[in-house]
């Protein structure tokens, strides 16, 4: 046996797996769990990153194609802003009545078939989008749009749990979720080198006049290759994937039963969706997730409309909008890993959504220094993502079981979602240059995020604590039977 080949050294340290057949407990060093953690982060990490990427750039270049001739070509000019609002909201519209059925339904699928299927169906619809002519035809496009993205995103956190610890969730969350703050930094570039190229005749202050069309097409077509490769190339479930040897599926097993055993496989626990619906804590991420979602979806549909207020022209507002997304992208990823090594998702949380909320108030009361107002825009973009990206691991672990996490994880960010769709009617066109009205609703959404997460950590501290005294403190390695109760058997722990 492997085993017997290599045994670790006396500084090694050893994390007992569940017991095979003979009673035996097989040892699992620490060199070989890193070697498959780095293993499982080469083919996992780079295909669902990039998946993300083109889903975010799909769902929000309509920001960077209202600059460059949208509205003027397909909506009849949209003096008001209305109707731009209704076409960017109708994304949200089908992602959040399908995320909960969805992301049930994808545990009965191989997750290298339900991601790609999804991935294609997206990208089908994104890359059609540069060939609609009028409202109703952009409206049937985002609605296609947002009923296969919502078959992917809820879906990657509970994908992520079947490889990876509590202690390993938080920064690949980051990872993932970082690239929508990618998107927004590489959207801009994308529009910014379109718009100077321009295609079609020039039409004056847009460019070229079918420079919307190319964007839809570069940001599309991508997303329906990537598709195909996942199809291929993403591993499937730890005791199926056929990316891992026999001796990895075996310490990936052991890893995923760590500290829980509960409904794995292609089944569904009737009773946990039950649970889940009757959590009040899942609509409380709920609240949390839709106060930071109305932020995202206002930043994500105008931050190029808000920096043109700034006094620059289209182009080198496009320009402006990366680095604000870059530094997200740092920031989200620097929390995580801090907030992985102490275990503490609730005051991380809470802190980011006070940034994003001070980055609000700071464009209400600063109307005229536009350095500050730039500034100001950082606070929220960093604020926004990290908070979003943290709060979707803390519900990653804190279900318990895989269906609790399959319903409960899509239940709150549907209830998110409503967020995005008041997000996408705050900022008309006639509240300009100071849209006082959808600054002050998003920064009040935020400070109410960071009291909600307050809320959250200190019910998460409190249960824990008093667990301990009921039934004692559970051994770190030990597994925890959550097949009947989920999150509330005795000796399982949340992470606060």
């Amino acid at each position: 046996m492997f085993d017997e080949e290599k045994r670790p050294s006396s500084d090694e340290k050893e994390t007992k797996s569940t017991s095979d057949a003979d009673g035996n407990k097989p040892i699992v060093t620490s060199d070989e769990e890193k070697r498959l953690v780095r293993k499982l982060d080469r083919r996992i990490l780079p295909i669902t990153c990039l998946l993300y990427l083109f889903a975010y750039l799909d769902r929000t270049n309509l920001g960077n194609a209202r600059l460059q001739g949208l509205a003027e070509e397909n909506l009849g000019g949209d003096p008001t802003g209305i109707l731009f609002d209704w076409v960017n909201s109708a994304f949200f519209f089908s992602y959040i009545i399908c995320q909960v059925p969805a992301t049930i339904t994808s545990k009965l699928f191989p997750p290298s078939y339900w991601i790609a299927g999804a991935a294609i169906g997206w990208g089908t619809c994104s890359t059609l989008m540069a060939t609609t002519f009028n409202f109703g035809s952009l409206m049937a496009a985002r609605i296609g749009l947002g009923v296969f993205e919502a078959g992917f995103g809820p879906a990657i956190p509970l994908y992520f749990s079947f490889f990876y610890t509590r202690t390993e969730m938080g920064l690949r969350m980051a990872y993932w979720f970082g690239f929508a703050a990618v998107a927004g930094a590489f959207g801009g570039l994308v529009a910014f080198g379109v718009q100077q190229v321009g295609y079609g005749p020039y039409l004056a202050g847009v460019g070229g006049e079918w420079d919307w069309k190319v964007l839809f097409l570069i940001e599309g077509i991508p997303a329906l290759l990537l598709g195909v490769l996942t199809f291929f190339a993403l591993p499937d479930r730890p005791e199926s994937t056929r990316y891992l040897n026999a001796r990895e599926r075996e310490i990936a097993m052991e890893r995923m039963n760590r500290g829980t055993s509960a409904d794995v496989g292609a089944v569904i626990n009737k009773e946990h969706i039950i649970i889940a619906l009757l959590d009040w804590r899942i609509y409380t991420g709920g609240m949390i997730y839709f106060g930071v979602n109305c932020a995202l979806a206002s930043i994500s549909a105008f931050l190029p409309t808000i920096i043109k207020t700034f006094g620059y022209t289209n182009a080198l507002a496009q320009l402006l909008t990366v680095p604000p997304y870059a530094v997200a992208a740092i920031v989200l990823c620097v929390t995580s890993y801090t907030s992985d090594r102490i275990q503490n998702r609730g005051l991380a949380v809470a802190g980011a959504c006070a940034v994003g909320a001070i980055g609000y108030l700071l464009l209400l009361t600063v109307p005229s220094n536009v350095h500050v107002r730039y500034f100001a825009v950082f606070c929220i973009t960093s604020g926004t993502y990290t908070s979003i990206g943290l709060i979707i691991a803390w519900f990653a672990h804190n279900l318990g079981s895989e269906t609790k996490k399959a319903t409960g994880i899509p239940m709150f960010m549907a209830i998110g979602q409503c967020g995005s769709i008041l997000g996408s009617h705050i900022y008309p066109s006639t509240d300009g240059p100071r849209y006082i009205r959808g600054f002050a609703v998003s920064c009040g959404l935020e400070a109410f995020a960071t009291v909600c997460a307050l809320v959250l950590w200190v019910s998460y501290t409190y249960d824990n604590a008093k667990r301990d005294r009921e039934h004692g403190r559970p051994d770190p390695g030990a597994n925890v039977d959550t097949s009947k109760l989920a999150d509330k058997a005795p000796m399982f722990r949340y992470m606060a």
